[in-house]
């Protein structure tokens, strides 16, 4: 029997942290996620050197200050931790050493505090880093190293979904971002992908010497984006989830490219246009990422290109958007749920012809403006003729699509109609 030594990987537990309090997202009163809660950090030995790994880990910069007893304000919720001591190297705070989670002999008053410098140059969001491995929920926030055998995936995946970063993309070996210390060894880490914390998963040994060192596992997750103030679930202006706030991107070099990649991330099919000029709405909240460069082959806009988070040159007029199924209305109808279909291309609203143009295809348009079941689908334009594009021809659905840029179709503005056949549906007007 032939044996060949296994490559081995570790798993460091980087627990999100954020700033509250504070007069940007760059100062605050420090706090840490454990457990899927948020609590303080006491401050009886803070000083510079945890306060510089805080500022790095949430991309700020160099820290300018460690201020103690509860500059930014009390906190409400647990003490999470207590003596932190940092070399100032770390890229994590829960790589620093400190006491384990919960035990701590602090007052009210002591909650630690910093004031970075808000430099966000090669600042990542801690879901975009190249997740390596930790304690999952060990008592102590330093390191355990994990033998890889069965690490995949699932593992990486139920890490992502702890941390509030999405899915995984990867789960890469071989110290792919950077060795660990620790002597000792989870052996046997295998999750099926439906856990919520990584400690539910099944863990066979713990202890020292179980596999040799070299190597570290990773995870790399997706982050979270979402498409807000569109038709459907796939459609919408682009937010993406960074330092626990959601956050606009700017229009500056967008395009299908880029659009590419969110309609896959989503699930949502390919990308129809990318609008910019804040198509669906202006955000409120901050603007996280400009000048965004996919090539369109990516499995999610956190592997493109682009500034640093937050550093911008934009306002909300200029925010990003994702038609990823392309919106419809229904015009010249007695209600809202019967009329000629139009449906929005590049920017402009135009008519479908009514070659081919059947129940099937009615079907899909009154799912898609919540309108119920189709009563019928006249042709030669029945509630009167569009003035604008005629974008379909020849749509062939089977009445299962969510929507109606998911039928079979010719390419947009390919037709030989005009806007005599304008096609029309009337719907029950009740959604199921």
């Amino acid at each position: 029997i032939a044996f060949s030594f296994p490559h081995f990987l570790f798993v460091r537990y980087l627990a999100p942290l954020r700033l509250v309090n504070g007069t940007n997202r760059c100062t605050g009163r420090v706090e840490v996620l454990h457990n899927q809660q948020w609590g303080t950090v006491c401050d009886g030995i803070w000083d510079l050197s945890e306060a510089e790994v805080v500022c790095r880990q949430l991309g700020c910069g160099t820290a300018l200050s460690a201020p103690r007893g509860a500059h930014f304000g009390q906190g409400s919720d647990r003490v999470w931790l207590d003596e932190v001591q940092c070399t100032g190297a770390e890229a994590a705070l829960t790589e620093c050493r400190a006491k384990p989670w919960g035990e701590h002999s602090c007052n009210p008053g002591d909650d630690a505090s910093v004031v970075c410098s808000g430099n966000t140059e090669g600042g990542r969001s801690l879901c975009f880093w190249k997740w390596g491995g930790g304690s999952a929920e060990g008592a102590n926030p330093g390191s355990h190293a994990v033998c890889d055998a069965g690490w995949g995936l699932p593992e990486a995946g139920v890490v992502c979904k702890q941390l509030g970063c999405g899915t995984a993309l990867s789960a890469p070996g071989f110290a792919q971002f950077g060795h660990g210390a620790s002597d000792v060894w989870l052996e046997g880490v295998s999750c099926s992908g439906q856990e919520s914390l990584i400690s539910e998963c099944q863990l066979s040994r713990l202890g020292s010497g179980l596999c040799d060192r070299g190597s570290e596992a990773s995870v790399v997750c997706a982050g979270q984006l979402r498409l807000v103030n569109g038709q459907s679930r796939c459609a919408g202006r682009v937010e993406v989830l960074h330092n626990q706030q959601w956050g606009t991107v700017c229009d500056n070099s967008w395009d299908l490219h880029d659009a590419t990649v969110v309609c896959r991330q989503l699930g949502c099919g390919t990308a129809l246009s990318a609008p910019g000029e804040a198509w669906f709405g202006q955000g409120s909240d901050n603007i996280w990422l400009d000048k965004t460069n996919c090539t369109g082959t990516e499995a999610a806009l956190s592997e493109c290109r682009a500034r640093p988070w937050g550093d911008n040159t934009c306002n909300h007029v200029e925010d990003a958007a994702d038609p990823g199924m392309a919106p419809i209305r229904l015009l010249n109808g007695p209600s809202r749920c019967a009329g000629r279909v139009e449906v929005l291309y590049n920017q402009h609203w135009g008519s479908i012809c009514d070659d081919s143009w059947d129940l099937y295809d009615a079907r899909v348009v009154c799912r898609q403006v919540g309108c119920g079941m189709p009563l019928s689908a006249p042709v030669g334009a029945r509630f009167g003729h569009g003035s604008n594009a005629i974008w379909l021809d020849d749509v062939h659905c089977i009445g299962t699509e969510a929507a109606l840029s998911e039928c079979n179709i010719r390419p947009w503005g390919d037709h030989n109609c005009n806007h005599t056949q304008d096609a029309s549906v009337v719907c029950s007007g009740k959604s199921h």
